[in-house]
């Protein structure tokens, strides 16, 4: 690539886009430049807004040709910083945030088709407004893209039950590297002609191309739902607890989330108009969520009773089942607003990592105690998705030291330790949130040969520029 951008790009990507879609001004790019969780700033040439794929393919001819990186952004929620460039300042950032229609609902396909840059809660209104839902469901729903949790294959809290994004994901219309648009966006159930493209776009974190639209598969709208929230000892007994309450109410549990004593009491300390939903505290706490639909038994009755023959035979000290709306959504409040309150306190070291699920209770012991012994003073905050295996393993700096120095002096070696202890389980250190930049070096190193080069060999071939999201997921 050339040292400095062709003299004439920038003017005419300005006149392309005009004044809502094209911006180089530093003041109004300076949101976009950060990732997330304030770790890294990048530079760019320019942001760029297209309204459209017509435009977005424009956008990425001229990019081609003149051999200029590109880095798709959706709602800049990335926690791997995979939505943020470099520092050379050469990167044209390409926000989809313009894109907001939703093309179509169908009640009748249970398929909606939504541009990238609809956000989350917006696709979950429209849903609902026709009797239907998309079951995905994240802390950042308020800001996440479709574009975004289609490019990071976005997990959540209902994984439990209807599987990743890429489990909901029907169809794509996407640009590719050489500016052609892939359409795909027909919602076929069955189609095998051969490779399935889709699925390729489907977690290639913007590194394959730009993510316009898709096709997502719907779900009825519960017609009610069953919050609760109990305590208990051990995970062990939470993932018993799992199974024994699937065999009295079937696929009705969508959400099982493991919350340890100090995580609730970082939110309870941290986030304003939260309490304690159990009049003692516990070592371990679940949140659990059934829903059901019209002709079902409500299921609160369901899982009130499986609460209290649970109680009975020993798995669980205490809970409580939310009486309305109102209170569960507190209940959620206290699970979603973990990560926030944690940010409050200080900086930790963040692993988000996957295990089988037989195997989840057991780390969440051990593996902190492991950690603990190793690098003495840390202190583990480890919570998730039970139900599916995802850990959120954070490792906080010893009372009183410079957290932001401690991370910068430990950080490298205590995550390579986490990753080599998930990788013993036969796990893998992204569960939900990709590689971007902060996984990198961690994921060549953790990875087999085998992985590396297939990954490097479908980049070189849909990508032989390497304009697309450079220094993503791959180095």
């Amino acid at each position: 690539m050339n040292a400095t951008l062709p003299a004439d790009l920038i003017e005419t990507l300005a006149r392309l886009l005009g004044p809502r879609g094209f911006t180089a001004d530093p003041a109004d790019m300076r949101p976009w430049l950060t990732d997330w969780r304030g770790r890294i700033t990048g530079a760019a040439a320019a942001l760029l807004s297209p309204v459209d794929a017509a435009e977005t393919q424009a956008i990425v001819r001229l990019a081609a040709r003149a051999g200029v990186p590109i880095v798709p952004q959706g709602g800049n929620t990335s926690m791997v910083a995979g939505a943020t460039p470099d520092a050379s300042g050469r990167a044209l950032i390409l926000s989809t945030r313009r894109m907001r229609a939703i093309r179509s609902l169908s009640p009748e396909d249970n398929v909606a088709v939504a541009e990238a840059g609809v956000i989350l809660s917006d696709l979950h209104d429209a849903a609902e407004a026709q009797g239907r839902r998309f079951p995905l469901s994240l802390a950042a729903k308020g800001s996440a893209t479709i574009g975004g949790l289609v490019s990071t294959n976005a997990g959540g809290t209902q994984v439990l039950r209807f599987g990743t994004m890429r489990a909901l994901l029907l169809g794509i219309e996407a640009v590719l590297p050489s500016g052609e648009l892939f359409d795909g966006i027909t919602a076929l159930r069955k189609d095998n002609r051969g490779y399935d493209l889709r699925q390729l776009l489907a977690g290639a974190e913007g590194t394959l191309g730009i993510v316009t639209a898709a096709s997502l598969r719907l779900v009825p709208a519960a017609a009610a739902r069953a919050v609760a929230w109990a305590g208990l000892d051990d995970p062990r007994d939470a993932l018993a607890l799992l199974r024994r309450m699937e065999g009295q109410l079937g696929d009705a549990i969508e959400s099982f989330e493991i919350v340890p004593a100090e995580a609730l009491r970082l939110v309870l300390a941290h986030v304003p108009g939260t309490r304690a939903p159990l009049e003692d505290s516990h070592p371990w706490n679940l949140l659990i969520e059934a829903t059901a639909p019209a002709s079902a038994p409500d299921p609160r009755e369901a899982i009130t009773a499986a609460l209290a023959g649970a109680i009975e035979a020993g798995f669980v000290r205490d809970a409580t089942v939310a009486a309305n709306e109102a209170q569960a959504d507190a209940l959620w409040k206290l699970r979603e607003s973990v990560s926030e309150a944690e940010r409050v306190d200080g900086i930790a070291a963040k692993h988000d990592v996957a295990l089988p699920v037989s195997a989840m209770p057991r780390f969440l012991i051990e593996g902190a105690r492991e950690v603990e012994q190793r690098f003495p003073g840390v202190r583990v905050l480890a919570f998730g998705h039970l139900g599916d295996g995802n850990v959120h393993f954070n490792v906080r700096a010893p009372l009183g030291a410079d957290d932001r120095a401690w991370l910068a002096a430990e950080g490298a070696t205590i995550s390579a330790f986490v990753h080599d202890l998930v990788g013993s389980e036969g796990g893998s250190l992204s569960a939900e949130h990709g590689i971007g930049q902060t996984k990198l070096a961690e994921f060549v190193r953790t990875a087999s040969p085998a992985r590396i080069g297939a990954l490097k060999a479908i980049k070189a071939a849909l990508d032989p520029a390497g304009i697309m999201n450079p220094g993503k997921l791959l180095p």
